[in-house]
């Protein structure tokens, strides 16, 4: 009997201590592990054999994650890419999600948050939600957001959103059907690590569901965070 594929997948950090630790914690998660010392190596690894997803550092020597991140989608590759970032520094991660990076999460971190989000990115993948980072178009029923002219309609009526909350109904069409807590939400979108101003994701969600005109499309979840339910498609 064939045994079940185990997702590959490529760690790039400069850091041995993390690498090495990392490493055997993913394997024995279940995942075929490949490691690159650099950004250089990650990038001669991703020219040898394209992985089912990486997971690259953000602060490295000559290619840093960003710049990682440039030449990858420059190829026109859309593997996944999850970023580890410094904590304090929400500009690079905005930054970098912005450039093509499909998640990040903050150093030091939990080992199993990173399993939880290489799961989530992965499932994203298999349900084709991959080719969205590359959509100038998003569709979900009769909504459409076009990325490139930052314009909105729900069928033949263009819709008016505040420059913040469209930021965020993209970033929801981006990563459909999974939720995110407002804390999330806050740090990638608005630069925010703490707690205390999460009614502004309250308040921006609470436009979109006006403007939408339909509450159906962002649902609530277990009053944690918010998903943006149906099936999102390029357009």
């Amino acid at each position: 009997m064939d045994s079940p594929h185990r997702p590959r997948i490529l760690l790039v950090d400069d850091d041995a201590a993390i690498t090495g630790a990392l490493g055997p914690f993913l394997e024995r998660s279940g995942f075929d592990v490949r490691i690159a010392e650099d950004g250089h190596a990650g990038l001669a690894e991703v020219e040898r054999d394209v992985p089912d997803l990486v997971v690259c550092d953000v602060l490295m020597p000559h290619v840093d994650g960003r710049e990682f991140v440039r030449r990858v989608r420059a190829r026109q590759l859309w593997l996944p890419i999850i970023l580890l970032t410094q904590v304090g520094e929400s500009w690079e991660r905005s930054a970098a999600l912005d450039e093509g990076a499909d998640d990040y999460l903050n150093k030091p971190f939990d080992p199993h948050e990173l399993i939880s989000r290489i799961r989530a990115v992965l499932r994203r993948t298999a349900q084709g939600a991959g080719s969205l980072r590359s959509a100038p178009r998003l569709r979900a029923l009769d909504l459409v957001l076009d990325r490139t002219a930052r314009r909105v309609w729900r069928g033949d009526t263009e819709l008016t959103l505040t420059p913040k909350a469209l930021t965020l109904l993209e970033y929801l069409m981006l990563h459909p059907q999974e939720v995110h807590t407002r804390e999330r939400l806050l740090s990638t979108l608005w630069g925010f690590d703490f707690a205390s101003s999460s009614r502004a994701v309250d308040h921006r969600i609470a436009e979109l569901r006006r403007v939408l005109g339909d509450a159906s499309f962002i649902e609530t979840s277990q009053s944690v965070g918010y998903l943006f339910a149906p099936k999102v498609v390029a357009a």
